[in-house]
């Protein structure tokens, strides 16, 4: 491979390794979604929106590095997804918004709308945020409805590269079953998460109970979704690219074939199974520590998934209307002098993750308790 092929392949891994983080951290909305399940009192949902409240920015954070990395390295992707699909993008986003000011006045007093309202937001955020980003995720492999015609750029009237072949804008995408169905895996593997990280971060005997009853619910729902999905895609055709002339084409069971042309993805995605289904088991079981290994295992899978879109001559965002429309890493890309000064930028992701990891741990050295929910504001 040239420079230029490295430093794509090369971004889209770190790409993918930041969407994968996303997943795993929207374990926050996941129990969120879960506070009028697990909470019965009024203790004890505060016990349970301190210690999401305490992650949010996380998510939020990586939500917005991951749209800014996608800008960066793939602007083609970022034109043509963002600027078509913006209903869905504007709904994710409107999700995050009510996230943080539910988090900022809930509590306050004489707040206008109320603690029930704030609540609500949340709920919501903790639904519709998963779901969506997980159906946006799923048009990866599907493929959506959008032209891209980049002589267009010279013209004078309209000059827009890409543009959308329907008025629904993106919301198409939630009436295709394997993207809706890879939405609910989302969901719920946040609630499957969530439940193992409140049963490891509150000391209260009774929630703790009640997170390893929901656990089974959760997790015997996420398998049947994922598993059902996984091998949907397996099976089905996808999207190959010629190397040679950069044609587009469907191709039979794509997926499958990259897993086996990419044997170390394909043990990244098998590791990771395995220590989701370790995360569940050791949950039910009631043993401690029992969401770090989930959480490893969201992020391998994810992770192998999204190389799996990119990777191997595959078109990762494929076009319905008009397959050779499709983007690739080769023709959405930045050019070779951006891909490397955001190379030398990506260094600093390490200390990041080191600061982040240090304040993770600062944050959750003590278990919550009930007292300590009360005092907080």
């Amino acid at each position: 491979m040239d420079d230029i092929s490295i430093l794509q392949h090369y971004w889209w891994f770190l790409v993918s390794l930041l969407g994968a983080l996303l997943v795993f951290l929207m374990f926050v909305q996941g129990g969120q979604s879960l506070v009028p399940t697990l909470g019965k009192t009024e203790a004890q949902r505060r016990m349970l929106l301190l210690a999401t409240g305490r992650k949010w920015e996380l998510t939020f954070t990586t939500l917005v590095t991951f749209g800014g990395a996608f800008f960066a390295s793939f602007p083609l992707f970022y034109s043509t997804s963002f600027g078509g699909a913006y209903w869905v993008w504007m709904l994710i986003l409107l999700c995050f918004v009510l996230q943080a000011v539910s988090y900022e006045f809930q509590l306050k007093r004489q707040n206008l709308l109320g603690t029930a309202t704030y609540r609500v937001f949340l709920f919501l955020n903790g639904v519709l945020g998963p779901l969506l980003i997980g159906t946006a995720v799923g048009t990866f492999f599907t493929g959506a409805e959008f032209v891209v015609d980049k002589s267009a750029v010279a013209g004078t009237a309209m000059p827009v590269i890409s543009y959308w072949s329907n008025s629904l804008h993106g919301l198409e995408a939630a009436l295709v079953p394997q993207n809706l169905m890879l939405g609910i895996s989302v969901l719920l593997l946040t609630r499957v998460l969530a439940c193992l990280y409140f049963a490891d971060c509150i000391a209260d005997e009774t929630l703790r109970m009640a997170c390893r009853k929901r656990l089974w619910i959760e997790s015997g729902f996420f398998l049947l979704f994922f598993l059902t999905w996984l091998g949907g895609l397996l099976t089905s055709a996808g999207f190959a690219v010629n190397p040679e002339s950069g044609e587009v084409y469907s191709a039979a069971y794509k997926y499958w074939h990259n897993l086996l042309e990419m044997p170390v993805v394909a043990c990244i995605l098998m590791v990771g199974v395995v220590f989701v289904l370790w995360g569940m088991v050791s949950g039910v079981r009631g043993k401690r520590r029992a969401f770090w290994p989930a959480a490893v295992g969201s992020v391998m899978v994810v992770l192998a998934l999204l190389l799996c879109a990119g990777w191997n001559n595959t078109a990762y965002y494929p076009s319905v209307t008009d397959l050779q429309s499709s983007l690739t890493l080769v023709n959405s890309s930045s050019s070779l002098f951006t891909l490397k000064t955001m190379t030398y930028v990506s260094f600093i992701i390490p200390f990041v993750i080191a600061y982040i990891a240090w304040a993770w741990r600062v944050l959750d050295k003590e278990a919550i308790t009930a007292d300590e929910a009360a005092q907080e504001h």
